[in-house]
C-alpha cells in the first residue's frame, strides 16, 4: 500500500512558525512596530524558518459591519513588505476570535450563530473576500487559513463535540473558500480548525475531515496532547499525521509546541526533535511551531494575565534570544537540505494497521467509548510497530481494506463491520497473514466481540457465556510460546501489562478446532492461535494486549513489539534495516534518484549504542560520506544515514 507524503504544489516544504510580535501579541496591530517585526523575522530566518502564520485579529480588523480598519490594513501592507524584503512569506488567518485561552467577539456580532446565521455568514464572506482581494497578488502571501481553532470559539466548553452541526459547518467552509477563490487567489487554502474531527479523535466536533477534504488544499493538525507515556507522547503527533491520509492531501503540522513554564529547555529541545523527525517519517511536509517569541511585557494583558503560561511558548525569549528549541528547528532544516527533502517520499509497504470505521462513523446505538477506544488501541499498535521497525501503513476500514499487503494488524477491536471482516478473510484466503486481538469493550452495552463467525474464522470453539465476561485475574500476562514463531523461540515468554475496566479486562476462552496453538497463558489456556485460511492465515490473540498497554502509564516499550516483529517475519515482510533495541526506532525515506535514507530515533533518556542489521551486501554511511557500522545516539537523539549497496 502507498503511504501519504503529499507535498503542496511544486513540491513546496513549509518550515514556518506561528507569529505574533512581542509588542502586543494578539493586539500587535494596534501598536505596530516595524523595527521589532524586522528583528523578530530576521531571527527566525537565521534559524532556517522562512514562513510565518499571521493573524488578523478579527475585532480590530473589522470594527463594524461592512467596515475594515484602514490603519491596520496599512500595517499589514508593511508586514508583507517586510517579509518580501527578507525572502520570507506568510499565511494570513482570517477569523481570529479564539487565541491562547481567550475568546473575543467582534462588537457587532450580537449573539448570532457563526455558521448558520445568514447575515453573520454574509459578513464573514465579505470580510474574507475583501482582505483576499487586497493581498492575493502580493508575493509574500503563501497561503490562506480561514480560522484559528474555531471549534473552541464556537462552543468552548465542549470544543464543539456534539454541539456543532456538521452540515452547517461544511456549508460555511465552502462559502468562505469560494469567497477566497472568487478574487482569483490561487494560493493553498485550509481551515485552521486543528483537524480535531471524528476521523482523528473519535469525537465529532462538526468539522468532519472527510467532508472538508475536497474544499481544502492541506490538512493542518494542532497537537498539544498530554500523555502518561513518553513514547506515546513522542509518536502521538506522528500517528495523527498517519490518520490524516484523507483525500491524498498534504499534512502540515500547523501548530505544535510547548511552554517553557512546563519543561526545562533541554527537554523542550528533545520534544521538538522528536515531533519534527517522527512527523516527517509519518508523512508531514510542513511544520509551524507555536510560536515565535515570549510575551513577558504583556503580563497584564489578556489572555496572558489569566493564562500566564501562554507567555512562554516562544522559540525566543521576550528579548529575542533563541531558546534551544529554535536551535533544534535550525538543525532540522539543515538536515532537510542535506537529504533534499522536497524529493523524498515514503516507500510503499506490505504491512497495514487497520483502523476500524467505528472511529469515525456515527453508527446507531453505539457508545462514545466505541469510537475513542479505536484511536487509543491503534495508536498503541502503531507505537509497537514502530518499536519493531516495521514500515507500517495506516489503513482505514472506511476506505476499504487495501489488497496489496502481506500482513494486516487489527488491534483490540471490539467492532468491525461485516463487510470489513469479509475483506480481511478474503485477504487471508489470498495469501496474507491477518492478526486480530480480542476486546470486549470498555462498557457494558452489548458487551462482547462484534465478530461474525468467530469460530469458523479462527478455527476455534469460543467458550463465552452470554452477558458475562471472563476476567483476567493475573497481575501480568505471560505468553509462553509452544513453538518457534518468527524470531521468538519455543519456550520464550513475553510478559505484558494487564489493565482495563471491569468490562475490558477480559480474555476470550477458546478451544482449538483446526487452529494451531502458538502460545498459551500461564494457566495453559490458548493465548495465540494460527488458523490456515486459503493460502494465508488468521492469527488470533485471545487477550486485548494493545488495549491493556494503551491504558497503562509509562509502559513503552512493552513486548507487543516482539510479537509484531514475529508476525512480520512469518508474513515475509520483516524490515530490511532494524536494530535489536525497541528504544531505537528505525524509519526510511527514499529519494527520487534512488538513494535511501535511514533514520535512527532514540526514545531513551540516556545514550544508546546499537549495531543495525542490514540487507546482505548493504552498508551505512553518514551524511558526510563516512562509513557507519554502529549507531550511538545521545538522549532522545536522531541520526540519519544513507543506505548504500
Amino acid at each position: 500500500m502507498k503511504r501519504n507524503a503529499a507535498k503542496l504544489d511544486g513540491g513546496t516544504i513549509w518550515i514556518g512558525v506561528n507569529y505574533w510580535s512581542r509588542t502586543g501579541g494578539p493586539l500587535m496591530w494596534r501598536d505596530y512596530r516595524p523595527e521589532v517585526v524586522v528583528e523578530e523575522l530576521g531571527i527566525m530566518r537565521d534559524h532556517g524558518i522562512t514562513l510565518t502564520r499571521s493573524f488578523f485579529f478579527w475585532p480590530d480588523f473589522m470594527p463594524a459591519e461592512n467596515t475594515l480598519d484602514e490603519r491596520l490594513l496599512r500595517h499589514f501592507d508593511d508586514f508583507l513588505d517586510r517579509h518580501r524584503a527578507l525572502g520570507m512569506s506568510t499565511i494570513p488567518t482570517f477569523i481570529v476570535g479564539h487565541m491562547s485561552g481567550q475568546n473575543w467577539d467582534p462588537a457587532w456580532r450580537a449573539g448570532r450563530d457563526i455558521f448558520s446565521d445568514p447575515s453573520f455568514v454574509a459578513q464573514q464572506e465579505w470580510y474574507v473576500r475583501e482582505l483576499t482581494a487586497r493581498w492575493k497578488d502580493h508575493p509574500a502571501v503563501a497561503g490562506w487559513l480561514l480560522t484559528n481553532e474555531i471549534p473552541i470559539y464556537a462552543d468552548w466548553p465542549s470544543r464543539g463535540i456534539g454541539t456543532l452541526d456538521s452540515r452547517a459547518v461544511t456549508a460555511w467552509v465552502k462559502t468562505l473558500v469560494e469567497a477566497i477563490r472568487s478574487t482569483g487567489a490561487t494560493q493553498p487554502v485550509s481551515v485552521g480548525d486543528g483537524a480535531w474531527g471524528a476521523e482523528v479523535t473519535g469525537a465529532d466536533n462538526g468539522f468532519r475531515i472527510r467532508e472538508l477534504a475536497p474544499l481544502v488544499d492541506f490538512h493542518g493538525p494542532h497537537v498539544y496532547r498530554m500523555e502518561n507515556d513518553q513514547v506515546r507522547q513522542h509518536l502521538g503527533a506522528a500517528f495523527i499525521c498517519e490518520l490524516l491520509d484523507i483525500g491524498g492531501k498534504p499534512v502540515v503540522m500547523e501548530e505544535f509546541g510547548l511552554t517553557s513554564d512546563y519543561v526545562s529547555e533541554e527537554n523542550a529541545a528533545h520534544y521538538y526533535r522528536q515531533i519534527l523527525h517522527n512527523t516527517l517519517l509519518a508523512g508531514a511536509t510542513g511544520w509551524m511551531p507555536w510560536n515565535n517569541t515570549d510575551y513577558d511585557a504583556l503580563w497584564n494583558q489578556e489572555p496572558y494575565r489569566h493564562h500566564p503560561f501562554e507567555m512562554h511558548f516562544g522559540l525566543t525569549d521576550d528579548q529575542g534570544r533563541p531558546k534551544e528549541q529554535l536551535r533544534e528547528v535550525k538543525r532540522f532544516t539543515e538536515l532537510l537540505r542535506k537529504v533534499d527533502v522536497a524529493r523524498l517520499h515514503r516507500e510503499d509497504t506490505g504491512i497495514a494497521l487497520i483502523v476500524s470505521s467505528y472511529l469515525e462513523k456515527p453508527y446507531p446505538f453505539t457508545q462514545p467509548e466505541d469510537h475513542t477506544s479505536v484511536f487509543a488501541h491503534t495508536r498503541q499498535a502503531y507505537v509497537a510497530a514502530r518499536e519493531a521497525d516495521l514500515p507500517v501503513g495506516v489503513a482505514r476500514e472506511a476506505d476499504g481494506i487495501p489488497e496489496d499487503c502481506a500482513l494486516y494488524l487489527l488491534p483490540s477491536a471490539k467492532q468491525l463491520t461485516a463487510p470489513g471482516w469479509r475483506q480481511l478473510t478474503a485477504r487471508a484466503e489470498a495469501g496474507a497473514l491477518v492478526y486480530a486481538s480480542y476486546f470486549t469493550g470498555e462498557h457494558g452495552v452489548q458487551r462482547g466481540p462484534w465478530w461474525p463467525k468467530l469460530d469458523e474464522t479462527f478455527g476455534v470453539v469460543k467458550k463465552l457465556r452470554y452477558g458475562l465476561t471472563d476476567p483476567i485475574e493475573d497481575e501480568e500476562l505471560r505468553l509462553i510460546f509452544r513453538r518457534d514463531f518468527g524470531g521468538i523461540a519455543a519456550g520464550e515468554e513475553l510478559v505484558l501489562a494487564v489493565a482495563g475496566t471491569e468490562h475490558s479486562r477480559s480474555h476470550l476462552p477458546v478451544e482449538p478446532n483446526g487452529a494451531e496453538v502458538i502460545a498459551t497463558d500461564a494457566h495453559g489456556r490458548p493465548a495465540l492461535l494460527s488458523h490456515a485460511r486459503g493460502r494465508g492465515r488468521m492469527v488470533l490473540c485471545t487477550y486485548p494486549i494493545e488495549h491493556m498497554a494503551a491504558v497503562t502509564p509509562r509502559v513503552n516499550p512493552e513486548p507487543t513489539w516482539r510479537l509484531y516483529a514475529a508476525l512480520a517475519q512469518e508474513a515475509g515482510v520483516a524490515p530490511e534495516v532494524t536494530v535489536p533495541d525497541p528504544r531505537v526506532l528505525v524509519g526510511r525515506m527514499a529519494h527520487e534518484d534512488g538513494r535511501v535514507f535511514v533514520w535512527f530515533v532514540s526514545e531513551h533518556e540516556e545514550q544508546l549504542s546499537c549495531r543495525p542489521t542490514l540487507p546482505q551486501g548493504a552498508a551505512l554511511r553518514d551524511l558526510d560520506g563516512a562509513p557507519l557500522t554502529s549507531v550511538t545516539l545521545p538522549p532522545f537523539g536522531v541520526i540519519v544515514a544513507e543506505l548504500t549497496a
